[in-house]
């Protein structure tokens, strides 16, 4: 029996990168993955290599998740289509890196909106259908910067132990209900996200995979229901980057 079977789960940022990954996985081992991203292009493109790759049942929801109504909507459409949400992966993130004194608030919103409080939302949203069903399991994803200082990712680094520190409260606030709260929180990824850097990245074949990250979330979401990692940390063996 593949080791989410049965299941079913949101991957946020499911276009690209870790989400993309992730719903991959999560498709490969037997779960319905109801997948969540702006592009609509990005969504049939992953949709079609789960369907692909052996018939797995995806959903794809063109969804801005800084928009509270369409976090909604996508809840409901998961749950009209596909009958329940066992899993919940919050992948979506964006990133811009300087020094403080060199930013604008302004520069700020989207990692705070998206990284932080879109995140926030979404574990809002499928809580109802989790608690009553009894079972449930939210991964958060998070950075090592949550627990790191890297120069130059004061505000991004912000986002991340927000969420970080949002998941360790949330996860007290369920600790009776059978809905599971864990954070994953890699190193470097090789990801679309280092594109627009360019060569002030650190050296993109050092980094993580995104595929490295997605075992990791398959892990997470597949324990047994009295069990679960809170917190995982995953590195580069060469170290944060």
């Amino acid at each position: 029996m593949k080791a989410l079977e049965g299941k079913t789960a949101i991957v946020t940022g499911a276009g690209r990168g870790i989400g993309r990954a992730v719903a991959l996985a999560f498709a490969a081992e037997g779960a319905a993955v109801a997948l969540a991203s702006r592009s609509r292009a990005d969504l049939a493109e992953v949709a079609g290599a789960i369907r692909s790759a052996g018939g797995g049942r995806a959903l794809a929801i063109p969804t801005d998740v800084g928009n509270d109504s369409a976090v909604e909507a996508l809840v409901e459409q998961t749950l009209a289509d596909l009958g329940r949400i066992d899993v919940l992966v919050t992948s979506a993130g964006t990133a811009a890196f300087a020094a403080l004194s060199d930013s604008k608030p302004a520069d700020w919103d989207a990692m705070l909106a998206v990284n932080l409080r879109a995140a926030m939302v979404c574990c809002r949203a499928v809580l109802p259908a989790m608690t009553r069903q009894g079972s449930g399991t939210i991964i958060n994803v998070a950075s090592i910067a949550a627990k790191r200082a890297l120069p130059g990712s004061a505000v991004y680094t912000a986002t991340k132990a927000g969420l970080f520190g949002f998941s360790r409260v949330l996860a007290e606030e369920l600790r009776n209900t059978g809905v599971r709260v864990g954070v994953l929180m890699p190193g470097a990824v090789d990801t679309p996200l280092w594109d627009a850097i360019g060569g002030a990245s650190p050296p993109r074949e050092k980094m993580l995979r995104p595929e490295d990250v997605a075992r990791a979330a398959v892990l997470m979401a597949s324990l047994p229901p009295h069990a679960v990692l809170e917190e995982l940390t995953l590195l580069p063996t060469g170290g944060i980057l």
